[in-house]
């Protein structure tokens, strides 16, 4: 049963039997409790209120490590269904009060206004066979962490800083812990909402293929000959991919149809132009780690260019971008088909650690839901 062999995987760095019995039992909860998974619900599932009082302890203030459950979880993953990229993927959590630890006033995306909200970025595996979550880096602002009753309220550890978004999606991937024990695989991520250029230098510096979704106000400086006249400028991304549109091209490619049914064929045009990003401070190409791709997408019938994407791929087939770029939508699906299902975003507690333990075991609850529901797994597929 994937149940007791993820479970047996998960606890065995916990030192006492009774705390591998309470993550068990939070783990079942996720699984099962109706509605809303707070503790109280989980508990009035397992246990009643003696078992809500020793829950919260084992999530909110207990001591165990949940770094090592999290490699464990990437680990099984893994060797599950042998990953072929990771999706960074922003969490916003809203939040009705200040107290939980990370809330500050935040702008979501997916419904056009700001409000209060933690926010995270998590890491997800992502293969043929299997979608999930692994890890998460929770973004804390200076108003946490230069207020010292605050961190010692959430116990915020030390060394914990402060770093932009896109520092903290670069930092959630390169300090995952069995980054180094795995092949090398690509990053990919929508960036639109973050500084692009620092987290694209800190993936190159660090060797790590990439591929990330940019806004189309980006600035970048083309080193293309298909651009003539314009080698020497710094453009948005939207005007390179305008004066390169006599370079597009049709491409098909087999994408994961999300109706639960075989690959579907699609077929989008695209381009691709050589850029390097400028130099902090200045508009000249120099230091920016390198060449690199950016590619524009369009559906049939829509304006062109409807995506940028920027990428070191350089060699890879555009019908192999095209079909990592999907995976940002799969992970979206996903979210919010089975990790806000088993309350990813539930949590109510004040406490860093509290967070994490909480996020770590809703990771490990969404890769038991996808690898016991066939249907979920045969969606996944594709040939």
């Amino acid at each position: 049963m994937i149940f007791n062999e993820l479970s047996t995987a998960l606890f065995w760095s916990l030192p006492r039997s009774d705390q591998r019995r309470k993550g068990m039992e939070y783990l079942r909860g996720l699984l099962s409790a109706p509605g809303r998974k707070s503790i109280r619900n989980i508990a009035t599932l397992v246990g009643g209120q003696a078992t809500e009082q020793s829950l919260h302890h084992f999530i909110s203030d207990s001591t165990w490590d949940w770094r090592p459950v999290r490699r464990a979880l990437t680990h099984y993953v893994a060797n599950t269904a042998p990953v072929q990229a990771w999706v960074l993927r922003p969490m916003v959590i809203p939040k009705a009060g200040n107290h939980s630890v990370g809330v500050s006033r935040r702008f979501c995306p997916d419904l056009g206004q700001a409000m209060n909200a933690q926010q995270a970025i998590g890491v997800w595996a992502v293969s043929d066979e299997l979608c999930a979550p692994v890890s998460w880096r929770l973004h804390l602002t200076q108003a946490w962490l230069a207020d010292s009753h605050r961190r010692s309220a959430a116990s915020i550890p030390d060394g914990v800083r402060l770093e932009s978004l896109g520092d903290c999606a670069a930092r959630a991937y390169l300090d995952l812990s069995v980054r180094h024990e795995l092949p090398v695989r690509p990053v990919v991520m929508d960036g639109r909402e973050v500084d692009a250029p620092p987290m694209v230098r800190k993936f190159k510096q660090a060797g790590v293929p990439l591929l990330v979704r940019v806004s189309d106000a980006l600035r970048l400086t083309p080193v293309d000959g298909a651009l003539p006249g314009h080698n020497s400028d710094t453009m948005t991304a939207h005007d390179i991919m305008v004066a390169a549109r006599s370079a597009r091209r049709p491409v098909t490619w087999l994408d994961h149809d999300p109706a639960g049914g075989g690959p579907i064929s699609r077929t989008c045009l695209t381009a691709t132009v050589r850029v390097r990003i400028p130099n902090p401070g200045n508009d000249t190409a120099a230091g920016a780690g390198g060449d690199l791709a950016l590619l524009g997408v369009t559906r049939a019938g829509k304006p062109w260019p409807e995506q940028l994407w920027l990428t070191d791929l350089a060699s890879a087939a555009p019908a192999t971008l095209l079909r990592l770029a999907g995976l940002t939508a799969r992970v979206d699906r996903d979210f919010a088909e089975v990790s806000d299902r088993v309350g990813i975003r539930d949590f109510a507690g004040r406490s860093f650690s509290g967070w994490h333990r909480h996020v770590t075991l809703a990771s490990a609850a969404h890769a038991i839901t996808v690898l016991t529901d066939p249907t979920r797994r045969a969606m996944s597929h594709v040939s």
